[in-house]
């Protein structure tokens, strides 16, 4: 297994691209590039539109990430992602990206959940072909009681981050309430918060104007922000509304970073270069 992500420094990217410039998330120490790239767009059943693509197309989008400087992987076992994203980083060294998944807490037709954390974790290791991962969140979280319906995912999470097989815990969040509670539980070190300037039309928990001031607070207590849904799973698609909603983010200090499930090449260098316009403005 490959050993853990360690010497990634706050840096300039590749000609000095702010978009996948090397930043510390929040007090984890873990440094990452500010966007990341998804491997879960129209995810379920460890299928999605990533995987889809198929091994060869998978790979020559990852590795086109990359080279433009995006050492930020994002995955879970929902997507099926893990095993596309281990062949697509073989040979590359672990301290040249952070891997971030996810957990299913709940049984499902394609997934037996343990009640815990600590054999998931281990199976993602595995697949992954990781000794560390860097970021463990508890996936898709719909009401404020998660801290209470998932305690031994998290005690196991805990035990695991203690141990060094985790380095960063957390959840994603798609309701209000469970977001609410994430950004003030002292559990949580990273939060997948879904964000853009439009609302629940573009598949936000609430409004722009509900939402922004819990993510602030949460940054400013010290939690990781991560953004997601910047895009609104799809719904915003012309020029304008990309820029727009990038602009809100970034321009309001919501986020550390953002994940996007970029799909190809093309959306890959068209949304660093609207990150990049965002980011200077």
């Amino acid at each position: 297994m490959a050993g853990t992500q360690a010497a990634l420094a706050d840096q300039p990217s590749p000609g000095g691209c702010p978009a996948t410039q090397i930043v510390t998330l929040g007090r984890t120490g873990i440094k990452a590039s500010r966007l990341a790239q998804g491997t879960g767009w129209n995810g379920s059943g460890r299928s999605s539109a990533h995987t889809r693509l198929g091994e060869k197309a998978f790979n020559e989008l990852i590795r086109h990430g990359l080279d433009r400087g995006i050492a930020f992987m994002d995955c879970a076992d929902l997507y099926g992602s893990h095993p596309y994203l281990r062949t697509a980083l073989n040979g590359v060294p672990r301290d040249k990206y952070i891997v971030m998944s996810k957990i299913w807490p709940r049984t499902e037709y394609w997934n037996l959940a343990s009640g815990g954390a600590v054999k998931e974790v281990d199976r993602f290791r595995r697949e992954l072909n990781v000794e560390v991962l860097d970021i463990c969140l508890i996936h898709c979280m719909t009401n404020a009681n998660w801290p209470v319906e998932y305690e031994r995912v998290r005690d196991e999470l805990s035990e695991l981050k203690v141990k060094g097989a985790v380095r960063a815990v957390g959840v994603s969040c798609h309701d209000l309430g469970a977001l609410k509670v994430a950004c003030t539980h002292p559990w949580t070190d990273v939060i997948l918060a879904r964000i853009n300037n439009v609302g629940r039309d573009a598949a936000m928990d609430a409004s722009p104007d509900e939402v922004a001031p819990i993510l602030k607070q949460a940054r400013a207590d010290g939690k990781v922000i991560l953004g997601m849904k910047i895009f609104g799973a799809g719904k915003l698609t012309t020029p304008e509304q990309k820029d727009a909603s990038l602009k809100y983010v970034w321009g309001n200090g919501l986020v550390d970073a953002t994940t996007v499930g970029m799909l190809s090449i093309q959306e890959i260098d068209d949304t660093i270069e609207r990150m990049n316009r965002a980011l200077t403005a």
